[in-house]
């Protein structure tokens, strides 16, 4: 393969292995190595995060992270370059470069979710001694059909990936709640449980009054 130049500066730990793929049109290395748990100082003992579709995390500060909503935003030229990728002879250069044109848009789209997961995930682990977050069934919400590609689009699977083990590497504690816990049911001040449709955005303690 002989000498290749790198965008970023190479890691300064001797790397274990590494791995060396592609997307698109571009080539990646990556290394693997052994580091030193990077604690780091926390400015909340504790914060919740409640992960949805149209706000991609609301935590129990009131802080909201937005769901950039990468394919949705995309979808349209995704269908045209699909279409445009049919219709090109097989074996042909203009297929091929019709076939790099797709690959680059799903490359873009992954990035930007990607993005947003990574430096929300680490914003919560480095400053919070715990996090906490339900434990849903991706696979049972993605049988949704009138939501399953919007769920796939959040990446749900993926923070609760990069949660976990950056919760490791900052020292913080990570607790999943139990996906049948009535969390959305019980008032914060008494503890009163009542029913709570999916249409009603704000709690109204029917025992002490507490919204």
């Amino acid at each position: 393969m002989g000498w290749v130049k790198a965008d970023e500066i190479l890691p300064t730990a001797t790397p274990k292995n590494l791995t060396i793929s592609r997307r698109a049109d571009r080539w990646f290395i990556s290394f693997k190595s052994e580091l030193n748990h990077l604690k780091t100082e926390k400015k909340r003992e504790k914060i919740g995060v409640d992960l949805g579709i149209n706000s991609l995390a609301t935590c129990s500060d009131g802080s909201v992270f937005p769901n950039q909503k990468a394919y949705r935003k995309n979808q349209r030229k995704l269908a045209r370059l699909q279409r445009n990728l049919s219709q090109k002879v097989k074996s042909s250069k203009n297929r091929e470069k019709a076939k790099l044109k797709l690959a680059k848009l799903h490359k873009r789209i992954a990035d930007i979710r990607k993005d947003a997961t990574n430096k929300l995930t680490t914003f919560l682990a480095k400053n919070h001694d715990e996090v906490l977050i339900e434990d849903l069934k991706i696979s049972g919400m993605l049988k949704n059909h009138r939501l399953a590609s919007a769920i796939a689009d959040c990446g749900f699977y993926e923070f609760k990936r990069q949660l976990t083990y950056k919760c490791e590497w900052y020292g913080s504690t990570l607790t999943i709640a139990d996906r049948f816990y009535p969390s959305s049911q019980l008032g914060s001040c008494c503890n009163h449980r009542q029913k709570m449709p999916l249409k009603e955005r704000v709690y109204k303690c029917g025992n002490c009054g507490v919204s």
